[in-house]
Formats: structure tokens, sequence, C-alpha cells
């Protein structure tokens, strides 16, 4: 593995208590997964104030979020990958269905039932306070710049068929 042009800081273990001057040293994929894990869990716990799961808001979101009602297969394929397994989307679905938040229509496409766009319109508001606690302290343009150098790491690491880059 070739060094990068312009790179020449050593990688340094993991350190939670790394001062700012160390941090050039830090891996990202420990900082990345312990910033995931704690969002996440923040979330996840908030929600199970209200009874409700991550995965059920990302069902609501996906039945109400495209041009036409998907049916369950289009919304099981489409957020299986977030999904802590291959049948949990299905299972939501049909929590959902029991719940009576969502209902199945013509064509077996799912829609949601009053019930359902309350419970998501309250989740949405949930989520952005969420959001907010999240982002304290951390202006706009410090997060775009964050995710842009997280973007272009896993761009630099996926390879994208530019010379010089992993493939």
């Amino acid at each position: 593995m070739e060094l990068l042009t312009g790179s020449s800081t050593d990688q340094a273990p993991a350190n939670p208590a790394a001062t700012d001057d160390m941090l050039a040293t830090q891996p990202v994929g420990y900082w990345c997964g312990l910033a995931q894990t704690a969002v996440t869990r923040h979330l996840r716990d908030a929600m199970a104030k209200v009874d409700v799961t991550q995965p059920q808001y990302w069902v609501l979101n996906r039945v109400n979020g495209g041009p036409a009602a998907p049916n369950r297969e289009e919304v099981v394929a489409q957020l299986t990958h977030l999904a802590d397994g291959p049948h949990e989307i299905a299972r939501i679905v049909d929590q959902l269905l029991y719940r009576e938040w969502l209902r199945i229509g013509d064509g077996q496409r799912l829609h949601l039932t009053e019930a359902g766009e309350a419970a998501r319109v309250r989740l949405r508001e949930l989520a952005t306070e969420v959001r907010a606690v999240v982002h304290q302290g951390i202006s706009d343009e410090e997060y775009v710049a964050a995710l842009k150098v997280l973007r272009r790491m896993v761009a630099n690491v996926e390879g994208d068929g530019t010379p010089g880059r992993p493939s």
C-alpha cells in the first residue's frame, strides 16, 4: 500500500482520551463507530420512551415518502440493508399493520392510516429534537465539513476508477 501524497501522519491506537494535538493520528473507523453507536443509542432510547423503534420510523417514512405507495416487498428491499437482519423489516410491516398505523390498499400497496401519519409526524418531531441535542455546539458549516470529509474517505477506500485510488 502506498502512502498518499501530503500525508505523513502515523496511525496511533485508538485513544478516547486523545488530546486535540493527537487527533490527526487517531483511527477514523474507531471514532465513526463510537459516534454511530452513541447517536443511534440516544435516538433509540428516545423512541423507546414512546414505544416505537427506529426501524418502525423508517417504514413509516418509506411508506409516506415515495411518489407511489410501495408494496411490502418494495419496503423490505429498500430498508433491509439498514436493519438488524433480513427478516426485521417484514416483521415491522406486520407490527405496523397490527397497530393499525398501516393498511393494505389496492394492488397490495401499503398506506399510512390516520393514526400512522400522526405517529410519523410525532416521530419526526422527536427525531428533530434528538438531532438538536446531537448537533449542540456544532454549526451547520462544521457539520457539512465533517460529512464531506467522511464522504471523501469512503470514496478513497471504495475506489472510483481514478488513478491512485484503490479499486
